[in-house]
């Protein structure tokens, strides 16, 4: 009896001890738990591994044909469709040596408009195959060259008349003669506006980088040198009548050309520098400045000012070439105008 009393005795320590541990053994497991149930809610909701995605970049083969006979004369491929019609034209000068980008003229159609430099391939193409027609534009050069060879002419061909080198004039009838103050204050004023032209051109105008045929720069020059040396013939020659009304009608009319003078270099160095509302820029507003108030009436007070020059050259000389060239650069001047105001309405 005492062995089996103590056999169940030891039999319900170890019960009691079981069931100790396997209370402890909960406890430990509740609060691992809720640690870490703590530990995951303090760290915020979990992030996504992001996705990589891989782009894929579209390429297009540019297919250029002769123009006149549609012959295939390369093609330029592996082309991005963020490339422009600048870089075909880089590639195909590396395929034809012999045609520099400035040459190339690439059309869409037969016939059809150039393509400008700036236009994407994405916006022309309608296939991954492109083909476009290529046209040689000629020798080209640069609109700085055009504009400098413009103004610099003028500016040496009068000094020449002025200076009366020989073979021009009768230099026994040019001796005896003294010449009248308007023949100095025109050579003045002349050379004024021709080295603010260039002075402009170099400093103040942002010219495009683009080019234009050959043929253009020999158009303008001699349009600028023919008529200059037209007009320095009459009024530095040794025959030369001077104005009808004398000294008042060249102090008048000099003064007047001045101030046109001014107002038409403060008027360009304001359109350097263009208000821009968003996309478009417009026209710039009167400022402080009196020479800008001419935009009260006008849109492109600049042209109003030089034809006011020549207008005043004319009466001051009061010779007839002078009068002719003011009449045809009216007529110029209203032409570019004309131009600029339906570029100015198409970006709108």
């Amino acid at each position: 009896m005492f062995k089996r009393h103590k056999s169940l005795t030891s039999e319900r320590k170890r019960e009691i001890f079981s069931r100790g541990a396997t209370r402890s053994t909960l406890k430990n497991d509740l609060r691992n738990f809720h640690c870490l149930s703590h530990f995951v809610l303090s760290a915020g909701p979990l992030k996504s591994t992001p996705v990589v995605k891989h782009s894929r970049t579209t390429h297009f083969e540019i297919e250029i044909l002769d123009a006149q006979t549609r012959k295939q004369i390369c093609i330029v491929d592996k082309v991005t469709q963020i490339s422009t019609i600048q870089d075909v034209k880089q590639k195909f000068h590396k395929t034809c040596p012999k045609w520099y980008p400035s040459r190339v003229g690439l059309q869409l159609e037969r016939g059809g408009p150039f393509l400008k430099d700036y236009i994407t391939i994405q916006s022309i193409a309608a296939s991954s195959i492109v083909t476009l027609y290529f046209t040689d534009l000629g020798q080209q050069v640069s609109w700085i060259t055009v504009f400098l060879a413009e103004y610099t002419g003028p500016l040496l061909i009068y000094l020449l008349f002025y200076l009366r080198i020989p073979y021009i004039y009768d230099m026994k009838e040019g001796s005896g003669r003294l010449r009248h103050p308007v023949v100095h204050v025109a050579c003045f004023c002349h050379c004024i506006h021709y080295i603010r032209y260039l002075l402009e051109t170099l400093f103040v105008h942002k010219v495009s980088a683009g080019h234009t045929p050959l043929k253009n720069l020999i158009k303008g020059c001699a349009f600028y040198w023919g008529f200059t040396s037209w007009i320095a013939y009459y009024i530095n020659h040794p025959q030369y009548t001077p104005p009808s009304f004398g000294n008042r009608q060249v102090t008048i009319s000099a003064i007047n050309f001045l101030i046109c003078e001014a107002g038409n270099h403060f008027i360009n160095v304001v359109l350097s520098h263009p208000n821009h509302t968003g996309i478009n820029a417009c026209f710039p507003s009167p400022n402080y400045n009196p020479f800008t108030w001419m935009f009260f009436l006008v849109s492109c007070p600049n042209y109003t000012y030089e034809i006011g020059s020549w207008i005043s050259f004319t009466v001051m000389t009061q010779t007839l070439p002078v009068g002719i060239f003011t009449l045809l650069m009216n007529g110029v001047i209203s032409k570019s105008f004309l131009i600029l105001s339906d570029r100015i309405s198409k970006s709108k």
